[in-house]
Formats: C-alpha cells, sequence, structure tokens
C-alpha cells in the first residue's frame, strides 16, 4: 500500500467568539479530507465560545491565553490583560513568535479574514502558498481605515476567496486598477442535518404574541439601535409583538440603556451569546436581521432552512440568497423601512404565507459538497503548481 503524504495546512485567527467567520473556519475544519490534509489552526487568542468546538484531529495553537482563564480578582485580570497585550505586540512584530509555537512548515497558509492577512503574508516560512478569504464590503465606512493596508495586501496573496459575489464585484468596481490574485468565489458552507438536529434541542418559552428573533453580534454596524427604535414605534401604533436578540458585543450596554430610556425592556429581550441559538429562530414567528453591512451571512441561510420568514436589510450576498418578497422581504439600512417591514409580517398573514410556501425547499439550493470540492482543489493545485 502507498503512502500519501499530507498536505499541511494552517488557518490563522484571532479568537472564536461566536461569528460567521468563525463558523466557516469550524466548517472547513470538520469537512476538508483529514485523509488529505493535516490541518493546524493558530489563534492570536484562546477565547471565544467556539474554542473548543475544534474537531479531534485538528491541532490547535495559540500565542495568548483567553480572558476565560484569566483571574477573577479585577487588580490581577488587569495585570494579566497588560500581560497578553504586549505578548500580542511582541507576535505581530516578530513572526518567530508564532513559528516558534508552531515547529513546522506548512504548504499552505490560510487567512479567512483581512485580520489575519498579516499573520499569513509574514509568515517566516516563504515557500507556504499563501491563501487570502474576504467577506467584508470595502466601502464600508468604518472599514476605511484599514483599507490602504488591505489593498496592498491583497496582490500578495497566491489566492484569493471572496466570500460572496457582491464582495467581488464591489472591490472590483471601486478599486478597478487593483492587481488581484486567481480568485474564486466560494459561498459559506451550512451543516444542514447537524442545524436541524440542534434546532430541535428545546423548545424555548415564548409569550403568547408574535415573536421576531435576530442573531448576531453586538457591533454598532448590525443596526439594533435601528431595530429598537421601529419596535418602539410599533407598539405606540398598537402592534403587539416581541423582540429576542441572540449576541454579545461591545454595544451591549449601550442597547440596554436604549431599551431602558423607551421603556421596552419587557419586549425587547437580550439573550447573550448562545452556542446554540437554533431553537429560537426555529420556534419564532419570523427573523429579521438590521445590519448595515454583511457579506454571505451564514445566520440568513440558517433562517430559511429553518423555514423562517425573513426581514433583512439589503447588502453584501443576502441578495443572492433571498428573492425579495418572493423567499424574503428586502429593505435598506433605515428604521422606517424596519417599521413598515414588520408591520406587514404583523397585518399581512396571507403574504407571510406566501413567503413560508415559497421557501418549503429552499435548503436545495445550498451544496456543500460543492463548495469544499472547490476549496480542496484550490489547495491541491496551489500546492501542485
Amino acid at each position: 500500500m502507498s503512502y500519501q503524504k499530507k498536505t499541511k495546512v494552517l488557518f490563522r485567527h484571532r479568537s472564536m467568539e461566536m461569528g460567521g467567520v468563525e463558523k466557516v473556519i469550524l466548517s472547513m475544519l470538520n469537512n476538508l479530507n483529514k485523509e488529505q490534509f493535516e490541518m493546524t489552526i493558530c489563534l492570536n487568542i484562546n477565547q471565544g465560545e467556539l474554542r473548543n468546538e475544534f474537531p479531534e484531529h485538528v491541532r490547535k495553537v495559540f500565542i495568548a491565553h483567553g480572558k476565560e482563564d484569566f483571574s477573577k480578582n479585577s487588580f490581577i485580570q488587569k495585570l494579566q490583560l497588560a500581560k497578553r497585550k504586549l505578548q500580542l505586540q511582541n507576535a505581530q512584530k516578530n513572526p518567530e513568535v508564532a513559528d516558534k509555537l508552531l515547529q513546522e512548515k506548512f504548504d499552505v497558509e490560510i487567512a479567512p479574514t483581512y485580520a489575519a492577512f498579516s499573520s499569513v503574508l509574514n509568515s517566516i516560512n516563504k515557500d507556504s502558498k499563501k491563501i487570502g478569504w474576504f467577506h467584508s464590503d470595502i466601502t464600508l465606512p468604518k472599514l476605511q481605515p484599514l483599507v490602504p493596508g488591505i489593498l496592498m495586501q491583497i496582490p500578495q496573496f497566491d489566492y484569493f476567496i471572496f466570500g460572496s459575489q457582491q464582495t467581488k464585484d464591489i472591490l472590483i468596481e471601486t478599486y478597478p486598477n487593483l492587481k488581484i490574485p486567481q480568485n474564486q468565489v466560494i459561498l459559506n458552507a451550512i451543516p444542514i442535518e447537524e442545524l436541524k438536529r440542534k434546532a430541535e434541542a428545546f423548545v424555548p418559552e415564548f409569550p403568547d404574541k408574535p415573536v421576531f428573533v435576530s442573531v448576531a453580534r453586538l457591533h454598532s454596524r448590525k443596526g439594533f439601535h435601528k431595530l429598537i427604535d421601529a419596535h418602539a414605534q410599533l407598539l405606540r401604533d398598537g402592534f403587539d409583538h416581541h423582540i429576542i436578540v441572540i449576541g454579545d458585543g461591545d454595544e451591549k450596554e449601550n442597547l440596554k440603556k436604549q431599551v431602558e430610556s423607551l421603556g421596552v425592556t419587557k419586549s425587547f429581550e437580550f439573550l447573550g451569546s448562545l452556542l446554540n441559538p437554533y431553537p429560537y429562530v426555529k420556534n419564532a414567528d419570523f427573523f429579521i436581521l438590521p445590519s448595515e453591512s454583511e457579506s454571505w451571512p451564514l445566520i440568513i441561510a440558517d433562517s430559511l432552512i429553518l423555514q423562517k420568514p425573513i426581514i433583512s436589510t439589503n447588502v453584501g450576498g443576502i441578495p443572492e440568497m433571498i428573492n425579495h418578497e418572493e423567499t424574503g422581504y428586502l429593505i435598506k439600512y433605515d428604521t422606517q423601512e424596519m417599521y413598515k417591514a414588520m408591520k406587514k409580517f404583523l397585518s399581512e398573514p396571507e403574504f407571510v404565507f406566501t413567503i413560508q410556501k415559497n421557501i418549503m425547499n429552499i435548503e436545495k439550493q445550498f451544496d456543500n459538497k460543492k463548495i469544499f470540492d472547490a476549496v480542496e482543489n484550490i489547495i491541491l493545485n496551489l500546492v501542485k503548481n
């Protein structure tokens, strides 16, 4: 029996808080052929709800400990945070830090998001093939301080993967002279059977009224401040409903203050970050995503597969998944548009029923095998060449 040498693949990433990119990483590590690829993940910080979710055949290495491992004593914790900051700064300046931890040469190094571009491109292993993965709208205002650096880095990769067609199109339209390496659009894979199984784990208790659910990090660009305003306006106008938001982030305290100031604490509920949000999605009446920007959000695909009528902003790759007024409802990033869409869902049951009917067999549009085969072929062809 002939022995076939495995291709050594390294993924670099910051940490494993619950998020779309993190789920893409886990999806790849779980589904790329483990007989063909020897996979390693190197985290800057061993932190986040998903930090222990890697499959057994994947080696995990990290540069610094996560907050989960810190002391509960506030003084000691501050010292630990200061030490970690120095560790990370040193690792950023000196690629040898990661190399000493890894003690291995890789055939391919992958940056699954722009935040890891420098880690991969500055690797002291000059013989490895470098793959960049891009999920962001290059025109997003909050991304602008980083754009010059991103544009300098893109041409340095051996191969480039876009998370949606819109992400690629808008980059080319905005920077037509940018030299983009050989590239491909690869959508995020959906573990359909696992998703359905998780959705059946329990039945959450909901109030006896229409329930909207949303799952996202609590960042300002996710638009929850606008959703809260739309919610309060709907209640004032007599449209009784309840909103549940699953996720955590740096906007949490601001959003809670906004909810309190508008007097809607009982009807706008924050559940924090959950490893399994899917029973809430499955059992809610509607799903809503009020984001200012997205790439190809997994949660939209998840919600479609779980047969939820969706209201979403018309951003990123979302219109590649949802046909307006057929398989969902697309809106502008605007409070009044959110208000009108939610009012429509609450007051027009026939319209909602039509959407439900149209998404009954929608999972057929998500071809996971094609996605994993595409990534495997990119890696193997890069190494071969």
